[in-house]
C-alpha cells in the first residue's frame, strides 16, 4: 500500500495507524499535524486562525518523495513519513532528526548524491509514548542541528539571554514566566509549537528537541521569509493582531500595592492633577473586595465607585480594576460556581489550589459558561459603574504548588491544555467588552499564550525583584515577547518586590528603570515598596486582610528623583504621536514596538549579536543602563546617519561610540530626518 497521498492543499502519510498531514496554512506557511490516534479534526490547533490568504499551493510527487510548496516554503515527506522544510532557494530550514537502522531506504537527495542514514541509536524524529487509559501521549519531536543558528522569541523567561540557542525552556506558565512558543531563526523561518501542553523546548548544539507531556497529536506551524519583520507579519496573519490601543493609554499609569480606600486613590489622582502631571490610568489593586471571588468593591472602603470613576474621568484619568481568578469557599459566588462546574478541579488531595490570604480555587476560564459568568459579574459590579479597564492578575494561574498533573480544566488536563489558560482569561473580558460595543480593548494581564494578543492582552512581567539584575532580564524578556507576537508588554517600574523609598541605591534603580520604560509600550508605575504598612485589622469578618506598601508616586522618592521622573513623564507625553504610530503598526501588521537591532537591520551581522540595545520603532535606538554605578557605555550605530537625541550631535559613519550616561540621561539616538526628534526638544 502506498503511504503517501496528495491532496489539493496538503500531503498526507499513513502507516500502521500512524498518520501525518502537512497542509498550506496562511501565506508562506505550512502546518504539520501527526498522531498515532484517530484524527479528531482540529483538536490540538484550534487556537490558530484559519486564514483566507493562503498562497497558491503546489503539490507534487517525485518517486518516494511528496512535496507541498506554499509560497516561499516547501515540505518534503518520504515513504517513511520523515519530513523536512526548505525555503524558495532550496536551502533546508528545518529537518526532523532520525537515527534508526530501518532508514536505509531512499532518503533525501543532495545534488546527485543519495543520502542514507543508518544508525543503531533507535531515535525517531517523532516519538509518542502512549499514556495508558487515555487518548494522549507524551510527545517528543527532534530536529537536526543547524550550524550558527540564532533563535529568538518564545515568550518571557527570567534570564538575560536574548539569543535562545543553547537554552532549555520550560513550556509552562508561572508567575513572571510566559510560554508563547513561537521562535524566529536567523536562518529565515518562524516556528510555532501550536500545542498548549506543558512541556519543554531544548535548543541544543546537537539539535532541537520539543516535548509535550500529554497531547493527542503533534501540531506545529512554520513559515519562511527573508527578514524577521516578514516572518512576524506572516505569524500575525494566522494568530491575530492586537486591537487599536486607546489613545489615553499612551501616557503614565500609576499604581502601588495598594490603595486601600476610595478616598486614598482619589487623593493621589487629585495630587497628580494639581501638580499638572497628566495621569492616564490609576489602579485599584487586589483585595478591594470583601472576599476573593466576589468580584466587587467592598462598600466599607469604596462606597461610591460610580462617583469615583466620574471624578477620575473629569481629570482625564481612567480607573483600572484588579480581577483575580481565585474563589474563596466563603465567596457569595462559590455555591453557583461549584454547582455549574465552573471551577478548576484537583485530581487528588484537598481541592485548595492557592493559599494566599484564604483557601481558594481558580475559576475555569476554558469553560465558555465560566467566562460568561465572570464577565456578567464584572459587568454588574464594575463596568456598569464606569470602569473601563481590567487588570487580569494571577493569569497563569499561580498554583501554590505547580503540580500540573493534578489539575483539570473543562478543555482537558492542565498537562495537555494548561498553557492556554491566560488566553481564555483575556478572551472572557474581550468578548464581554466587545458585546458592549467597545473596539479599543486593552486588559493588563500577567501571562499570555500564542494568540493572546488578539484579545487585547497587555502583558506585564510579573512579580520581579527590585534589582538591576532583574531589570536586565526584563530587557530580554520584552524583546523576546515582541518576537513571539505579543507587542503590548510592560514591567513594574523599579521591580515589584522590595525597594525602600528612602534608599539612595533604589533611587538610582528607579530613575534608570523609569527612563527606560519611557521607551516601552506602556509607562507604568507599580511595586510593593518598603516600609510596608500592616492592616489595621489582620482579620475582618474572619477574612485575612492585606498589607499596604509605601508610596510609589513620582514624588515618593525625594525631590531630586521627582524632578528627573517628572521630566521623563513629560517626554513620554511629547512622544505620544510617535508611540501612537507604533501602536497602529502593531494593530495593522503585528509589528512589535520594542525590537532587537536585527529586526530593522537584518543585513548587518553585528546587529544579530547585540542584546543590550534595541530599536523602539524604526526611528529610535535605545541603549538602557542596566547596572548600578554605570556612567558611560558603548553604543553601536548601524550604517546611516544618527543624531544624539539630547544634543543633536550627528554621527554619519556608524560603528561603536562611547556615550556619557549620567544618572539622569539614557542613551537614545534618532534616525536622521525622523520627526520624532522634535519630542526631545524641551519646552
Amino acid at each position: 500500500m502506498d503511504t503517501l497521498v496528495l491532496e489539493t492543499h496538503a500531503v498526507s502519510w499513513r502507516y500502521n495507524g500512524d498518520w501525518l498531514r502537512v497542509e498550506a496554512h496562511g501565506r508562506d506557511g505550512l502546518r504539520l499535524r501527526a498522531s498515532p490516534f484517530p484524527d479528531r479534526g482540529d483538536a490540538a490547533g484550534a487556537l490558530l486562525d484559519e486564514p483566507a490568504d493562503i498562497s497558491d499551493p503546489i503539490v507534487t510527487r517525485d518517486g518516494a518523495t511528496a512535496r507541498i510548496t506554499n509560497g516561499r516554503i516547501t515540505a518534503e515527506v518520504d515513504l517513511q513519513g520523515r519530513v523536512r522544510f526548505l525555503n524558495a532557494s532550496g536551502h533546508v530550514l528545518l529537518e526532523e532528526k532520525w537515527r534508526q537502522r530501518d532508514t536505509i531506504s531512499k532518503f533525501w537527495t543532495v545534488g546527485t548524491d543519495e543520502v542514507r542514514t543508518i544508525s543503531a541509536l533507535g531515535l525517531a524524529g517523532r516519538e509518542f509514548r502512549v499514556i495508558e487509559g487515555v487518548d494522549v501521549a507524551q510527545i517528543t519531536v527532534r530536529f537536526e542541528a543547524k550550524s550558527g543558528e540564532r533563535l529568538y522569541g518564545m515568550g518571557q523567561y527570567q534570564q538575560p539571554d536574548l539569543d535562545l540557542a543553547g537554552c532549555s525552556l520550560e513550556l509552562a506558565q508561572r508567575n513572571s514566566q510566559a510560554s508563547v512558543p513561537f521562535v524566529v531563526s536567523n536562518h529565515g523561518y518562524g516556528f510555532l509549537w501550536n500545542m498548549p501542553a506543558v512541556g519543554d523546548a531544548h535548543f541544543a548544539a546537537n539539535g532541537a528537541v520539543w516535548t509535550a507531556r500529554a497531547a493527542h497529536e503533534i501540531d506545529y506551524w512554520i513559515t519562511a521569509a527573508d527578514t524577521p519583520a516578514e516572518i512576524l507579519r506572516s505569524y500575525a496573519r494566522v494568530t491575530g493582531t492586537v486591537p487599536i490601543m486607546p489613545e489615553f493609554a499612551l501616557g503614565l499609569w500609576q499604581s502601588k500595592l495598594r490603595y486601600r480606600t476610595q478616598e486614598e486613590l482619589l487623593s493621589v489622582a487629585r495630587d497628580y492633577h494639581a501638580r499638572g502631571i497628566p495621569l492616564a490610568v490609576i489602579v485599584a489593586d487586589f483585595f478591594h473586595w470583601p472576599v476573593q471571588g466576589d468580584w466587587r468593591f467592598d462598600p466599607r472602603e469604596w462606597p461610591d465607585p460610580a462617583a469615583m470613576t466620574a471624578e477620575l474621568k473629569a481629570m482625564g484619568t481612567e480607573l483600572l480594576v484588579s480581577i483575580w481568578p481565585t474563589v474563596d469557599h466563603r465567596s457569595e459566588n462559590y455555591p453557583a460556581l461549584v454547582e455549574k462546574g465552573y471551577l478548576v478541579r484537583a485530581g487528588r488531595g484537598l481541592d485548595v489550589q492557592q493559599e494566599f490570604l484564604g483557601n481558594t480555587r481558580f475559576i475555569d476560564v476554558t469553560n465558555p459558561g465560566a467566562r460568561a459568568f465572570l464577565w456578567d459579574t464584572a459587568k454588574r459590579n464594575y463596568r456598569d459603574k464606569g470602569v473601563a479597564l481590567f487588570w487580569l492578575d494571577e493569569a497563569e494561574p499561580e498554583y501554590s504548588a505547580y503540580d500540573f498533573d493534578n489539575y483539570r480544566y473543562h478543555s482537558g488536563s492542565v498537562l495537555s491544555v494548561g498553557n492556554a489558560y491566560p488566553l481564555h482569561y483575556a478572551q472572557a473580558f474581550y468578548d464581554g467588552l466587545s458585546a458592549e460595543g467597545e473596539t479599543k480593548i486593552v486588559s493588563l494581564i500577567r501571562c499570555a499564550w500564542a494568540g493572546s494578543q488578539r484579545y487585547g492582552a497587555l502583558v506585564w512581567s510579573g512579580d520581579i525583584h527590585s534589582s538591576f539584575e532583574a531589570m536586565r532580564n526584563q530587557l530580554s524578556a520584552g524583546l523576546n515577547m515582541g518576537l513571539a507576537g505579543i507587542p503590548w508588554w510592560t514591567t513594574d517600574i523599579g521591580g515589584f518586590h522590595g525597594g525602600h523609598v528612602d534608599d539612595p541605591a533604589f533611587h538610582e534603580l528607579m530613575i534608570r528603570w523609569f527612563q527606560w520604560a519611557v521607551f516601552t509600550p506602556i509607562l507604568r508605575m507599580h511595586g510593593h515598596r518598603d516600609p510596608i504598612t500592616p492592616p489595621a485589622e489582620p482579620f475582618r469578618d474572619g477574612v485575612a486582610q492585606c498589607d499596604t506598601g509605601a508610596g510609589n508616586e513620582l514624588w515618593s522618592f525625594g525631590e531630586a528623583v521627582f524632578e528627573t521622573l517628572r521630566g521623563y513623564a513629560d517626554l513620554r507625553e511629547r512622544l505620544r504621536p510617535y508611540v501612537a504610530s507604533l501602536m497602529r503598526a502593531a494593530h495593522e501588521h503585528g509589528d512589535p514596538l520594542m525590537r532587537p537591532m536585527f529586526y530593522d537591520y537584518p543585513g548587518d551581522p553585528r546587529c544579530w549579536t547585540l542584546d543590550d540595545q534595541y530599536m523602539f520603532g524604526p526611528d529610535l535606538l535605545v541603549a538602557p543602563i542596566t547596572a548600578a554605578g554605570v556612567r558611560e557605555r558603548s553604543v553601536y550605530l548601524p550604517d546611516g546617519v544618527w543624531r544624539d537625541a539630547w544634543t543633536g550631535e550627528r554621527f554619519a559613519n556608524g560603528g561603536d561610540i562611547a556615550f556619557a550616561a549620567p544618572v539622569a540621561r539614557i542613551p537614545v539616538f534618532v534616525r536622521d530626518g525622523a520627526t520624532v526628534a522634535e519630542a526631545f526638544l524641551r519646552n
